[in-house]
């Protein structure tokens, strides 16, 4: 196996052992800590999702200005 293959299937063992640790992790804690790490990955996220899907659509908009002389 090539180095780029080794390391991709690290990356991949390791973002889903990360995953399935906090799960594991959260679990355990204090709910109200939880209720706010999650609220907080939750707002993360969403506003995340938003921008990429916004950055997206503008990528997509045909311009006219910039093709005209």
């Amino acid at each position: 196996m090539n180095k780029q293959s080794l390391r991709n299937r690290f990356m991949r063992f390791a973002t889903a052992v990360a995953v399935g640790g906090s799960a594991f992790q959260l679990s355990g804690c204090d709910p109200a800590v939880r209720d706010t790490l999650l609220g907080g990955l939750e707002t993360t996220t969403q506003s995340l999702s938003s921008a990429l899907i916004s950055a997206l659509f503008l990528s997509l908009d045909d311009d006219d200005t910039l093709t005209t002389p």
